[in-house]
C-alpha cells in the first residue's frame, strides 16, 4: 500500500517544503471542516415524531427509512473522510488542478444531506412514484460522488510527481477502479429501484459504502496503527 506520512510530513521530500506543507495543510483543514459539517447535517433529518400518548413506539418504528438513510449516508461520508486522509497522506505536492478536483469531491459530498432527506421522506410519506424519484436522486448524487473521486484519482495517477516517492505507481490506478465500482453500483441501485423495489435499492446503497469501507486504504491505515508490527 505504500508508506504514509502524517499531515506534518507532507512536502518533506520537495524543495520549498514549508510552502507545500502549508498549502496542503490548508487544503486538509478546509476539507476536514466540510466533511465535519456534512456529517453533522445528516442527523438533522432525524426528528422526534409528534404523536398522541401511547403512540410513540409505533411512530419511532415507522421512521425506519430515516434511520437507514442516516446510517447509509453517515458511513458513506465517514469512509470518504478516511479515504481523503489516506489520499493526501500520499501527496507531497499541490497545484490548481488537484485543488479543483478536491473541491469537486467536497461539492458532491455536500449534496448527501439533501439526498438523504429526500429519500427518507419519500420512503415514509410518498407513494411508489415518489419513492422511485427519491431513490433516483440519491443514486444520482452517489454516482456524482464516485465520479468526483474518479477524477481526483485519475489526476493523481497521471501526476506521480505530486506523490511521495514511496507510493507505488499502481496505487491510484487501482483506486480509480474502485471509484468505477461506485458509479456502476449506484446505477444498478437506481435501476433496481425502478424495476424491482425502492427498498432493495436502499439495501444496495448501504452495501456500497460497506464495500468501500472493507477496501478502504483509510481502514488499512487504522488497522496498521493498531497493529504496527504486523
Amino acid at each position: 500500500m505504500g508508506a504514509d506520512q502524517g499531515s506534518d510530513g507532507v512536502g518533506a521530500h520537495r524543495p520549498g517544503g514549508p510552502t507545500l506543507r502549508r498549502e496542503t495543510s490548508r487544503l486538509l483543514s478546509f476539507s476536514d471542516g466540510v466533511f465535519a459539517i456534512v456529517i453533522t447535517l445528516l442527523v438533522l433529518d432525524l426528528q422526534p415524531p409528534h404523536v398522541g400518548r401511547g403512540q410513540l413506539l409505533h411512530a419511532l418504528v415507522e421512521q425506519w427509512p430515516a434511520y437507514l438513510a442516516y446510517v447509509t449516508s453517515y458511513v458513506n461520508v465517514a469512509v470518504g473522510w478516511l479515504n481523503h486522509r489516506a489520499t493526501f497522506n500520499r501527496v507531497v505536492g499541490s497545484g490548481k488542478a488537484l485543488q479543483w478536483y478536491n473541491l469537486g469531491v467536497l461539492f458532491s459530498t455536500a449534496l448527501l444531506p439533501f439526498a438523504t432527506s429526500v429519500v427518507s421522506r419519500a420512503m415514509q410519506q410518498g407513494d411508489q412514484a415518489d419513492q422511485r424519484a427519491g431513490v433516483a436522486l440519491y443514486g444520482l448524487v452517489g454516482a456524482l460522488v464516485s465520479v468526483s473521486w474518479l477524477g481526483l484519482y485519475h489526476s493523481l495517477s497521471r501526476h506521480h510527481d505530486l506523490l511521495d516517492q514511496t507510493v507505488p505507481r499502481r496505487f491510484f490506478p487501482t483506486e480509480r477502479a474502485r471509484a468505477m465500482v461506485g458509479i456502476l453500483g449506484y446505477a444498478l441501485a437506481v435501476t433496481v429501484g425502478f424495476l424491482v423495489s425502492p427498498v432493495v435499492a436502499l439495501v444496495i446503497f448501504l452495501l456500497l459504502p460497506a464495500f468501500y469501507n472493507l477496501t478502504s486504504s483509510g481502514s488499512y491505515e487504522l488497522r496498521r496503527l493498531r497493529h504496527p508490527h504486523r
